[in-house]
């Protein structure tokens, strides 16, 4: 076993080296060298370890160290940010002297001479043919580059978070009795989560970038090729999730009134009953002594894995299924499976026996000729092969109950609930205490005994139970359908936890075999944390998550629409962007992400698949889990709908008005919300709020109902002006009070009956309003107009008067 220390400097990145966590000056904090004592309680005394220890330790740990990667991480990933902004820009103005190549500018600017220059407007010169390809052969080398530091910046993020859970652990092993850091070691990670930074958008912005550049470069044959070599195969993509042990009945409910439990009956001859309750299933993961699978599937999102999956206790002779499942560097995964008895799985892994009864079985069946004795004995072939090769032995169990909801005979839809999951120990690596006879392929205490969930007579150390339930949700890619809206509202409810590249065999393994690894899953610091959420809190995250993916949106806005002016098969690939990368450290990174990912159906062409006769726990619970692929998507079907698909509401807060859905065969659409089951109880505030409204409404009608009265009587019998505007200010005073009264019953109405309406009522606030202005306005309109008469009539009457005296004067 490879020590920590020496795994983190071959892991450096050299320009970055000095950016890492200084695991030797922990180390060196800690007194953790040859001539420490192993435990607290042979400490002498001139070693005692004092609080000031502690302090120097805790702060060189959870605040100096982890703030500088933090700090280097944020900064980086900013800068990397910013270097692809500049490339969309270069991209950009390609793409924007294409459209005014094809008539599209519109303002009736000059196009410019195949020799460049400026667009004859005023503004930026469009380059020539030969300035495009400079462009685009930088862009393309500056995006290699990008995706070469994006690929080490998530090493680097894994190293040192990896880096940091073994110093906790070395501290509280030696320190445990005294104090503990790796609570407060949770707390800072929250608080500075570099290892949670999602690649993602970024990922999605650099695949934009590469299809649209390799497509100026006359690269596109190639492209199309492997676009069309890969249609017709029957692709899936899927999801998980973990649930609280609170949330799961409400989840299931969710699920059930739209999909039917799946009823197992593993016996073709009988017929399923309704009362038979879920399988437990048992998976045996293989790997070699020194854990390689697991490094491969942790560090590179690649590589091979083998297990054996059986159903029910072993006791009753079910069929094993043998399995080992390649995912490459494409993101497309292989299968290669068969199935067997537990009497011949020892000598398989032996290299003893090579299924011949099974063969020759299945040639006297199908002919020797067949393509299913020919997969058979490929399978056969290359699982042992590959347990030789790295020298595989059983390592972890992982035992759960699943119940599936799937409608009979339509697999568009498929969700899985795994239950009461719990990590064994299979492996024989340590010799003076084996969990498991070396001689043998499983544990026989658990087998012969029956043992079931929670395995309390398992010793301590050998066993792991998992907090939560895992929800995987598994959607048939269908070019041109949408999927049905409550996909989307149980993906982003507050009621699961999103759990992209969730794998059970890489957790079984961090958990059980730590000392044993090297690199951990970024989960793993979050199971001793509540993942409950607040349904507010949920929906602001995902608003929030939405306003990112507009924002990715209208950066590589112009790249895709410029693809419009391509050919079909150039625009299929423009309006999907999910077209292959070209260098190699692109393939590598863009395989990691977990915002896209392909899983090809065993039955596919590069799947190989050997199975006895077909039943209905074979269609569902049989099928490959996909944590043996290690890859995860968080949407389905992106070249479906083009980027518009991609960026689908998927929250019922977020959206007010939903389309009908044709509901499944056997599924009827429910009369009420389970919500509004129950008694109505309603708080006070809520009531209280409603009728202080109402009041404000009155007291408002009863001040212009006053107003009214009182210009009426004091207008007199020849002021006809007053008298109008009075009785406009009483009618707008009715209309007030009425308004208040509908207003309060109508709210009242909806507090009643639980609807999801808006309260909002803008229309009353806006007549009474307009009202008033135009009753005040024409009031200072008529005052104006009748002391404007007045003084006319008196300057009149004043040279009446004048005129009078200067003639009695002549007199």
């Amino acid at each position: 076993m490879v020590r920590f220390g020496r795994t983190l400097e071959v892991a450096k990145y050299p320009p970055w080296k000095d950016h890492y966590i200084d695991y030797a000056k922990l180390k060196k904090l800690l007194r953790e060298d040859d001539s420490a004592p192993s435990s607290p309680t042979v400490e002498t005394s001139t070693q005692q370890w004092t609080e000031d220890d502690e302090s120097k330790f805790v702060d060189e740990l959870v605040n100096v160290q982890l703030e500088n990667i933090y700090k280097f991480h944020s900064e980086t990933h900013k800068k990397l940010t910013e270097r692809v902004g500049q490339c969309e820009a270069k991209c950009d103005s390609v793409a924007v002297s294409e459209r005014q190549d094809n008539g599209e500018s519109g303002d009736g600017q000059a196009k410019t001479n195949g020799e460049g220059g400026s667009n004859g407007n005023g503004k930026k010169p469009v380059p020539s043919e030969s300035d495009k390809k400079t462009i685009l052969r930088e862009v393309m080398s500056e995006l290699d580059k990008i995706t070469k530091e994006i690929n080490e910046l998530e090493k680097y993020s894994r190293i040192n978070y990896t880096g940091f859970l073994k110093a906790a652990k070395k501290h509280d092993r030696k320190r445990g009795q005294s104090y503990r850091v790796r609570p407060l070691l949770q707390v800072r990670l929250a608080a500075l989560p570099f290892n949670r930074e999602d690649y993602g958008p970024l990922l999605f912005r650099l695949s934009t970038m590469y299809n649209f550049v390799r497509q100026r470069l006359d690269d596109a044959g190639k492209e199309t090729k492997t676009l069309e070599d890969q249609q017709g195969k029957d692709e899936y993509t899927s999801q998980k999730f973990w649930v609280h042990q609170d949330n799961l009945l409400e989840v299931k409910t969710m699920i059930l009134r739209h999909l039917p439990v799946l009823v197992y009956n593993p016996q073709t001859s009988k017929v399923a009953e309704g009362n038979q309750p879920d399988p437990s299933i048992t998976s045996i993961y293989f790997d070699s002594p020194g854990f390689e699978l697991y490094s491969n599937k942790v560090d590179h999102n690649a590589g091979s894995s083998l297990r054996l999956r059986w159903y029910g206790q072993l006791n009753n002779r079910p069929q094993i299924y043998v399995e080992k499942k390649t995912v490459g560097e494409d993101n497309t995964s292989r299968e290669a499976r068969f199935v067997t008895k537990d009497k011949y799985i020892r000598r398989f892994i032996n290299g003893e026996y090579q299924m011949e009864k099974q063969i020759q079985k299945l040639e006297s069946r199908a002919g020797a000729e067949s393509e299913e004795v020919k997969n058979l004995k490929s399978s056969v072939d290359e699982i042992q092969k590959f347990i030789k090769q790295y020298d595989l032995q059983p390592v972890v169990r992982a035992n759960y109950t699943r119940t599936a909801f799937q409608v009979p005979g339509e697999d568009r839809v498929r969700i899985s609930l795994d239950t009461d999951l719990a990590f064994i120990r299979e492996d024989a690596l340590d010799v003076d205490r084996p969990c498991r006879d070396p001689e043998n392929w499983h544990r026989t205490d658990i087998d012969n005994h029956e043992l079931e969930y929670p395995f309390s007579s398992i010793r301590k150390g050998e066993i792991s139970r998992f907090p939560f339930a895992v929800l995987e949700i598994k959607l048939r890619n269908e070019p041109g359908k949408k999927l049905p809206e409550w996909i989307y509202d149980i993906m982003n409810t507050h009621l699961v936890k999103e759990a992209p590249r969730f794998s059970k065999f890489v957790h079984g393994a961090a958990e059980l075999f730590e000392d044993y690894v090297n690199t951990f899953p970024f989960w793993l610091t979050e199971m001793e944390t509540d993942i409950r959420r607040d349904p507010q809190q949920a929906f602001e995250e995902e608003q929030a998550k939405r306003q990112k993916e507009r924002d990715d949106e209208f950066a590589v806005g112009s790249l895709l629409k410029s693809s419009s002016h391509m050919s079909p098969s150039q625009r299929n690939r423009g309006a999907g962007v999910i077209s292959p990368v070209g260098s190699p450290a692109a393939r590598d990174t863009l395989q990691r992400s977990s915002a896209q990912a392909t899983i090809s159906s065993p039955q596919g062409p590069q799947g190989q698949s050997t199975t006895a006769e077909p039943t209905q726990m074979n269609d569902t619970a049989g099928e490959p889990d996909d944590d043996d692929t290690g890859t995860h998507t968080l949407q389905a079907n992106r070249s479906a709908g083009g980027i518009k698909s991609f960026f689908h509401s998927t929250s019922k807060y977020a959206q007010s008005r939903r389309q009908k859905m044709n509901l499944p065969p056997g599924v009827s659409e429910p009369k009420f919300w389970i919500k509004d089951q129950g008694p109505n109880k309603v708080e006070g505030k809520v009531w209280l709020a409603n009728q202080r409204t109402f009041i404000k409404w009155q007291h408002v009608s009863i001040l212009l109902a006053s107003l009214s009265l009182g210009l009426f009587n004091a207008a007199g019998p020849t002021n006809t002006v007053g008298k109008v505007l009075g009785v406009v200010y009483t009618c707008v005073a009715v209309f007030a009070a009425a308004w208040g009264y509908g207003i309060y019953m109508w709210r009242s109405h909806l507090i009643q009956t639980r609807s999801g309406k808006d309260f909002d009522a803008v229309w009353g606030p806006v007549v009474v309003c307009v009202g008033l202005i135009v009753a005040l306005a024409l009031n200072f309109g008529f005052k104006y107009h009748a002391v404007m008469q007045e003084r006319n009539d008196h300057d009149t009457d004043s040279m009446l008067v004048q005129n009078t005296y200067m003639n009695h004067g002549d007199l």
